[in-house]
């Protein structure tokens, strides 16, 4: 039986199938958030790519935030979603369960994959928020931590300057979740064999 290899904590992807999902998420903001309001998720952006960095599909869905339905002002500025996308778009539960389907929790074996803890995170309360399970978010890797682990980096850098630095131009609209999962997408390929999960 060919089983996973594994050495020095470094996992070998070519040994046998997973998908990886790299995504993004974009939620609810204010410009001064003195009243601590509680951030939810407002668009999905996600690539699923095979363990030999080639792209099988993308998922995007907008959500309909319930503790804060109305955009601020700041949050439609930043990331160009309009309110009245916000308006059309599904409630968390049912946009979660296209996205797991997407996933496909139960198939291949999978990785979550972002840039930082906060889209974990932000899942993650989310799905407590409507009495979700969250357990399927636990295979995750921060691919910000472990890029500057890989490069030997002491001075954490954001996404933006980390394509520049890797020869790349962003294409798309900054601060949207499908675009910013596509930017990402780029790096994560480059550095395919180099993620330990």
């Amino acid at each position: 039986m060919d089983l996973p290899v594994r050495w020095s904590g470094i996992f070998n992807p070519k040994k046998f199938s997973m998908h990886f999902i790299v995504f993004d998420l974009e939620a609810t903001c204010w410009q001064d958030d003195l009243f601590q309001k509680e951030s939810e998720i407002i668009e999905i952006g996600a690539y699923k790519v095979d363990n030999y960095g080639e792209v099988l599909s993308a998922f995007q869905s907008f959500v309909k935030p319930i503790i804060h339905p109305i955009l601020s002002s700041y949050c439609k500025h930043l990331t160009t979603i309009e309110q009245v996308q916000i308006n059309k778009a599904p409630k968390f539960e049912v946009v979660i369960q296209k996205f797991q389907n997407w996933v496909d929790l139960y198939g291949e074996p999978y990785q979550l994959c972002a840039w930082g803890k906060f889209d974990q995170l932000l899942l993650q309360q989310d799905c407590h928020l409507h009495r979700l399970e969250a357990d399927w978010l636990e295979d995750y890797i921060d691919v910000k931590k472990q890029y500057h682990n890989i490069r030997r980096l002491n001075k954490v850098e954001g996404m933006m300057k980390t394509l520049v630095k890797e020869g790349f131009e962003f294409e798309g609209t900054p601060h949207r979740a499908i675009d910013d999962a596509q930017n990402l997408l780029k790096i994560f390929i480059r550095h395919i064999d180099d993620w330990r999960f």
